[in-house]
């Protein structure tokens, strides 16, 4: 029995959008509400939320129930962390802060197994491989991860077309708040030069024939990069939603 087969890294590879939301909360209660919405992918954020390796993999449980794939923001491109959750369950890794072909290659190593990359063997008692259950997982888990790198500041957008170039990369992600911050443009990501930097490197990802990912609260953002040909795009963030709902029913009732 092979490996369960990606079919949000399929979708990508076909061009066809998908639509996420941000999943900050770190709580399974909250991901399997979010799971039954309908979005076409929800990312767990292990870099700025309050996520361990036990809360990450609760949540990918949680949306395992529903149409919507989970994406995991592991926070820091290390190999242990990657390993940790893609032994968790996790087929789509988004790494932060990728900023020459040189890191891109590490990744692609950090989620393959030996001879091509340095993922550790532990698959037996791995929920990925159903504890042991998936008798050829170790053979064909590799083709079914899918490695999307974030680029998010000017020396990623100078490499990126070594990132680009990088085999076993499915898709580069544009980090809007922090390539603002680093074009000088500090909690503006939407100043001219930082929306025409976007604009470019969208342009350049579509063009290597790789999946472009944006997260854009912004509708008009939003619009703007499907317009751009955006392939998978974050339009919410939990904690924004539900502060914002909080904030208005307060306002509502005390005037």
């Amino acid at each position: 029995m092979p490996a369960p087969k990606n079919i949000f890294k399929k979708k990508l590879a076909a061009g066809e959008r998908q639509i996420g939301c941000w999943l900050s909360m770190a709580e399974p209660y909250l991901a399997e509400i979010s799971a039954s919405c309908g979005f076409d992918w929800l990312l767990i954020d292990g870099e700025h939320a309050p996520n361990d390796i036990r809360s990450i993999s609760q949540q990918i449980q949680a949306i395992a129930r529903s149409s919507s794939h989970t994406v995991v923001r592991v926070p820091i491109g290390r190999d242990w962390i990657i390993k940790q959750v893609l032994d968790a369950g996790a087929q789509n890794i988004l790494v932060p802060l990728v900023d020459s072909g040189e890191m891109a290659a590490r990744m692609v190593r950090a989620v393959r197994y030996p001879p091509h990359g340095v993922r550790g063997v532990g698959a037996s008692s791995a929920r990925a491989s159903g504890f042991g259950s998936v008798s050829d997982y170790l053979q064909t888990a590799d083709q079914d991860i899918c490695l999307l790198l974030q680029v998010e500041n000017r020396a990623g957008l100078e490499a990126l077309d070594d990132i680009l170039e990088t085999d076993g990369v499915d898709g580069v992600f544009i980090g809007p708040s922090d390539l603002a911050a680093d074009m000088g443009h500090l909690g503006n990501p939407g100043a001219p030069e930082v929306r025409a930097a976007i604009r470019e490197a969208i342009g350049r990802i579509r063009a290597a024939g790789k999946a472009a990912g944006i997260l854009a609260v912004d509708p008009g953002f939003a619009q703007a990069c499907i317009e751009m040909d955006v392939t998978f795009l974050a339009v919410g963030i939990d904690v924004g939603l539900f502060t914002k709902a909080m904030r208005e029913l307060v306002a509502r009732h005390k005037g």
